[in-house]
C-alpha cells in the first residue's frame, strides 16, 4: 500500500487530507507535534511522498526516506527543508504558493495602519482606566503623508503595493529580479538599490522568500540606514531578519516600533525583550490565516502528494528536480 507521511501538523485533525488520499488507496502515517530528526527519519523512512508543516526536515530526515517520490511543504515558504539533501537524493520539492495571498496582503496593511495610527497603544490606554491619546501627537500619521518601502514584488508584494495605493501612500519598491519599468507601471517607485528604499521610507515591509542572499538582510547596518522613527513590519520569513539587530534599534530609539507575525526563532522565547516592548505587536505567524485559505492549502499540499504516487507531472517544484528518476 503506498503511504505519505506527515511529518508534523497544526490542525485540528487531517480530514481534509485523508478524504484526498485515502480512496486512491493510500495510507497516511503522521506525528502531531514537532518531533526530533531520528524519529521523523523512522516515520518518512518507507513514505511514497512526505508532506511538512513547520518540522525541520534537515539532511539526516532526507537520506532516511527510501521511496519518497516529493516533499511537499505546506506553505509558501520552505527553508525548513533542506533542499541540497532533497536534490542530492533526486526528490523534489515543492510549495503552495498562492493559497493565502490575500491573508497576508491584508495583514500586512492591518499592521501598517496599526503602528501608523496607534491602534495598540491607545486600546491598552483605555483598558487601563485612562483617556486621551496614549503616544505623543508626532506618532500619528496618515499613510497619504508616508512613504512605505516594499523589499519584494513577487505575489504578496503586488498585493500590498495595490492595497497601499488605495491609501494613497509613497510606494517605493525594490526587487533586483524585477524590471524597474514593471515595477512603476503598478504605481509605485522604482528603488535601485536596497539602500535608497531604506533612506526614503517611513514604513518598511519585506516580502521576499528565505535564500541565502536574503537570510539576515536586516541587519544592524540596515536598520542604521532607516530613517530615524521609521517602522518595520515583517510577515514574510523570520530569519530575514536579525533579530538581535531589530531590538537594540527599538530600544535605542532609532525605530519608533515593529510589527511583526514572524520571528527568529519560533516560538518566539517566553523571556525575549521584544515581548515585553509596549511599541512593538507581535503575532505568532499567523497572517496566512483564514479558513479558505487554510482548506485551499491542505488540499492543495495533498494533491501534490497524490499526484507524487501516481508518477503524474508535479506542480511547483522548488529545488530544480526533475520527478522523473
Amino acid at each position: 500500500m503506498p503511504r505519505v507521511a506527515i511529518t508534523d501538523y497544526t490542525f485540528p485533525d487531517l480530514a481534509l487530507e485523508e478524504a484526498i488520499l485515502r480512496p486512491e488507496g493510500i495510507e497516511v502515517v503522521a506525528l502531531r507535534e514537532r518531533r526530533p530528526p531520528a524519529e521523523l527519519a523512522a516515520l518518512v523512512r518507507e513514505a511514497d511522498a512526505v508532506m511538512v508543516q513547520f518540522a525541520a526536515v534537515n539532511a539526516e530526515v532526507v537520506n532516511a526516506m527510501s521511496r519518497a517520490k516529493v516533499i511537499v511543504r505546506y506553505g509558501i515558504g520552505f527553508d525548513n527543508v533542506d533542499l541540497a539533501a532533497a536534490r542530492a537524493r533526486g526528490i523534489p520539492v515543492c510549495n503552495v504558493p498562492d493559497y493565502c495571498i490575500d491573508e497576508v496582503a491584508d495583514h500586512a496593511l492591518a499592521f501598517i495602519l496599526a503602528l501608523t495610527r496607534q491602534v495598540v497603544p491607545n486600546a491598552l490606554l483605555l483598558r487601563e482606566g485612562g483617556w486621551g491619546l496614549a503616544t505623543p501627537l508626532g506618532t500619528m500619521a496618515a499613510l497619504k503623508q508616508l512613504t512605505v518601502g516594499i523589499v519584494g514584488f513577487g505575489r504578496i508584494g503586488r498585493e500590498v503595493v495595490k492595497r497601499l495605493l488605495a491609501f494613497r501612500a509613497r510606494v517605493v519598491v525594490f526587487d533586483p529580479v524585477v524590471a524597474a519599468d514593471e515595477i512603476v507601471r503598478s504605481g509605485a517607485v522604482a528603488a535601485g538599490s536596497l539602500d535608497e528604499l531604506l533612506a526614503q521610507s517611513d514604513v518598511v515591509s519585506p516580502h521576499c522568500p528565505s535564500s541565502p542572499a536574503t537570510r539576515q538582510l536586516f541587519n544592524a547596518a540596515a536598520f542604521a540606514r532607516m530613517k530615524p522613527g521609521s517602522v518595520f513590519v515583517n510577515v514574510g520569513r523570520g530569519d530575514l531578519t536579525d533579530s538581535r539587530a531589530l531590538v537594540e534599534a527599538l530600544q535605542s530609539g532609532h525605530l519608533a516600533g515593529a510589527a511583526l507575525d514572524v520571528f527568529d526563532p519560533e516560538p518566539i522565547p517566553a523571556d525575549h525583550p521584544i515581548r515585553s516592548m509596549r511599541n512593538v505587536i507581535l503575532a505568532a505567524h499567523i497572517a496566512s490565516a483564514s479558513p479558505p485559505a487554510v482548506r485551499a492549502l491542505r488540499e492543495s499540499a495533498a494533491r501534490t502528494a497524490l499526484r507524487a504516487v501516481r508518477g503524474e507531472a508535479l506542480p511547483n517544484i522548488v529545488n530544480g528536480v526533475s520527478p522523473s528518476r
